[in-house]
């Protein structure tokens, strides 16, 4: 059985494992809470501590209990966030100290998926966007380790380093084997926000990141484009995932100047809501948004803000799922949860992070595929954009009829 196969059998079986175990997780819990009027975790644990009991006395060998319990808790966490991370008391420690204090980087933004490392985006001209990485991409190996049930922020702590330092890796993308990549890591430059002034009095401006500063950047292109006579705005928020979401919400109130933007609410987060302010929108001009599979975290906030309160309209593809306040909990044992704690939502009430943002318009954009220059599989070159923008394309007519 090949590499591909094999990964293919443990994305089915981990699949049928958990919807197994939830199921039975659920009907035993909706069976203790009638029987006993209360909703806690014991009837849960109980659940939990048969299952790893039948495994230790039935399975077909000795299993290794540190490992599934390991297992366990990861899929526990990814089962409800998958942004979520455990780490033991040694790797907490090292996150601690050196997550920061690393300055190269590859530029990936990564989500858990089936319980391995998957992109969500890259940021453009970064290492791993040369390297024509991809959201969708899934990332086996780090530095030699299987990144099964690796936590997701320990994977994000081996990829950084020093600044030219290399690191290995293998992909499983657009290949039926898995692709060795060696990759430099390099200080991030996030890129400068592009506008043009295009056809027929369009304004077009592409936000390849919302990182600090850039939403002011954006007002300046806005600006400079009714300036320049544009009549109506096209705002490219593809494959943008790198940004705060309180970022979205202040980019959506260049737009938008009344009404609820979105909010942030948790059990123990109190509700924060973002709100249009008049005296903040710096234009009126018809406004389209283009959203792709890559668009994520502080994007998909402008865009559901956007989209709810009926000022723009959204054309291209359902959004990835980003879009949450998240926060390191620390345990007795010197361990740690970075779990989600609150959750961005849509104006009309939907958690971002768990439904993505759907457009009004939807176009699937084409997979773009790099260009091979040997017999490796691995493009040698970024991958390139088709001539023939389909979601472009779409969102010019749509924007026509405003």
């Amino acid at each position: 059985m090949n590499n591909r196969a094999k990964f293919l059998v443990v994305l089915s079986s981990t699949g049928l494992v958990a919807f197994l175990l939830l199921g039975a997780v659920v009907t035993r819990s909706v069976a203790a809470d009638t029987n006993t009027g209360r909703n806690g975790v014991y009837p849960h644990i109980a659940v939990y501590s048969e299952v790893l009991s039948r495994i230790k006395s039935e399975y077909v060998a000795e299993p290794d209990m540190n490992g599934v319990s390991l297992g366990a808790v990861n899929g526990m966490l990814e089962a409800i966030d998958p942004y979520a991370s455990y780490l033991n008391a040694s790797q907490f420690k090292e996150y601690v100290k050196n997550f920061d204090s690393f300055k190269g980087d590859l530029g990936l933004v990564l989500a858990k998926k089936y319980g391995y490392i998957t992109v969500v985006s890259v940021v453009p001209g970064s290492p791993a966007d040369k390297a024509a990485l991809t959201t969708g991409d899934f990332i086996e190996t780090i530095k030699g380790v299987g990144t099964r049930d690796m936590p997701l922020a320990f994977a994000a702590l081996l990829l950084r380093g020093e600044p030219n330092s290399t690191i290995d890796m293998t992909v499983l993308r657009r290949k039926p084997e898995p692709q060795k990549l060696t990759m430099t890591r390099t200080v991030l430059t996030y890129p400068a926000v592009e506008s043009k002034l295009m056809a027929d009095g369009v304004g077009y401006i592409k936000a390849p990141v919302l990182t600090s500063g850039k939403v002011k950047e954006i007002a300046a292109a806005v600006t400079s484009l009714e300036k320049q006579g544009a009549k109506k705005l096209l705002l490219d928020l593809r494959y943008c995932a790198t940004g705060d979401p309180e970022d979205g919400a202040e980019l959506a109130g260049l737009f938008q100047g009344t009404g609820t933007l979105t909010w942030a609410e948790g059990q123990k987060f109190p509700k924060k809501t973002y709100s249009g302010d008049e005296k903040k929108v710096i234009t009126k001009l018809p406004l389209v948004v283009m959203t792709n599979r890559g668009t994520a975290a502080a994007a998909e906030v402008a865009a559901a803000a956007l989209q709810g309160n009926k000022r723009a309209s959204l054309v291209g593809e359902h959004t990835y799922g980003d879009a949450s306040v998240r926060r390191p909990i620390t345990m007795e044992d010197g361990s740690a949860i970075i779990l989600s704690v609150a959750k961005y939502y849509t104006p009309d009430g939907k958690s971002i992070q768990d439904n993505g943002v759907t457009p009004e318009t939807l176009v699937v954009e084409p997979d773009q595929t790099g260009v091979d220059s040997d017999d490796d599989g691995i493009p040698d070159v970024p991958a390139k954009k088709s001539a023939d923008d389909s979601i472009l394309k779409k969102a010019l007519e749509v924007l026509a009829k405003k």
